[in-house]
């Protein structure tokens, strides 16, 4: 979510089109506390040319696209912190007695009791010795110098510990009055998918219930497909999993991203679709506009002898198949085994088959992270990556 508009796709075109001085934009400064804040430095200005640069860019492209749609003044908070975990934006009295989630909190309590300051103090000068002397023999010889190691952060401190984020930038915010919220997260939280089920939709309760406003709008960004060394290929589709299961809190709503993402880069650049992808839903839900708003989201499914029927919701004007057969769908008999499968559309549902599985139990859909399936409705929203069995994930008991 912190990825901003000056990196964004057209950037510089983006920028120089931001004159809407019916839009306010408001930018919580980064800061961590071991107790909730109820204060915050940041300050409102118009949308400009002048301050979108730095704003996100997911959130700028939401509310412009509302903004057009509605002819209505849009206010955007920008609260955010890249590469940081849902539990550091989760409150410590929703964490701590939860058993998927206690194990987190008294990880990071027994390393603030362990930490000596003085030991990444003094590696920290060490590499930083080091890196002087790499960046001045670079800079002879012309080439580009190393990074510069950064300073060490004291884990009580650290925007990685539970409750830290949401006690330095969402306290703050409670009890401001607004409309709902949009979030763009989970890449950290990928290794802990299992975890992420219940973390995920607990941190949206968690904020409902501070701000006692009912259950405002929730709406979130699926991860685009991203390959991320050293992971099992299958923990992101786990994420993807987890994310759409918090689909069954009230007044929530979730933008797929398959086709919009990089998987050599975990920042794609198109924050365009993504942006409007999420206004589809809150034009859609919030403010009544009768559109498609999401993409396929798996039913159920049926054998059908050697066959497996899939069924969806959201199949809008119907499914499609862009550039050819549908892919990256795989099946598995009563071994558990997946191999790929061939798929084709069957008016609002896709059967699929695999001359290797007679006995068909199970259909997995986009089941890896480089996954860039071509599952369509006619409305041009992808289909969510799903699957319809329930055995045991990679990531079970992570903690």
């Amino acid at each position: 979510m912190q990825f901003s508009v000056g990196g964004s796709n057209n950037a510089q075109e983006e920028i120089a089109a931001a004159d809407y001085p019916k839009m306010r934009l408001f930018t919580v400064t980064r800061v961590t506390a071991d107790a909730p804040k109820d204060d915050c430095e940041g300050s409102w200005g118009a949308c400009t040319p002048e301050t979108v640069p730095g704003f996100s860019a997911v959130a700028y492209f939401f509310g412009r696209y509302l903004h057009k749609e509605l002819d209505l003044p849009v206010g955007l908070i920008n609260t955010s912190w890249g590469g940081t975990p849902a539990e550091a934006w989760t409150s410590l009295d929703a964490q701590q007695d939860v058993p998927e989630l206690a194990p987190t909190v008294a990880r990071w309590n027994q390393q603030i009791a362990q930490y000596d300051p003085q030991s990444p103090g003094q590696r920290y000068e060490k590499a930083l010795e080091t890196w002087k002397q790499a960046a001045e023999k670079a800079k002879a010889e012309g080439k580009p110098a190393p990074r510069r190691p950064r300073a060490p952060v004291a884990p009580a401190e650290s925007p990685h510990r539970p409750a830290n984020l949401y006690n330095a930038m969402i306290a703050p915010l409670i009890p401001f009055a607004i409309r709902g919220a949009i979030w763009y997260q989970g890449e950290s939280n990928s290794s802990r998918a299992e975890q992420y089920r219940t973390l995920f939709p607990a941190m949206i309760t968690n904020w409902r219930d501070k701000w006692g406003q009912g259950d405002f709008p929730f709406l979130f960004v699926q991860l685009a497909p991203y390959r991320y060394g050293g992971r099992d290929p299958r923990c992101l589709p786990e994420t993807w999993e987890a994310q759409v299961l918090a689909l069954d809190l009230p007044n929530t709503g979730m933008a797929v991203t398959t086709d919009v993402g990089n998987i050599k880069d975990i920042h794609p650049k198109n924050k365009q679709d993504v942006g409007r992808r999420l206004a589809l839903w809150a034009l859609a839900n919030t403010h009544g506009k009768d559109l498609v708003y999401s993409g396929p989201l798996y039913e159920s499914m049926s054998v059908e002898g050697d066959k497996v029927r899939v069924r969806f919701e959201h199949v809008g004007g119907g499914l499609v198949a862009k550039g050819g057969p549908l892919t990256h769908f795989t099946i598995a008999g009563k071994d558990g085994q997946f191999v790929p499968a061939v798929a084709t559309i069957d008016g609002d549902s896709i059967v699929v088959q695999s001359d290797q599985v007679k006995g068909p139990v199970a259909v997995r859909f986009g089941w890896t992270d480089t996954a860039e399936p071509n599952l369509f409705n006619r409305e041009g929203l992808p289909a969510s990556p799903f699957r319809t069995d329930d055995f045991e994930l990679v990531t079970a008991g992570a903690r």
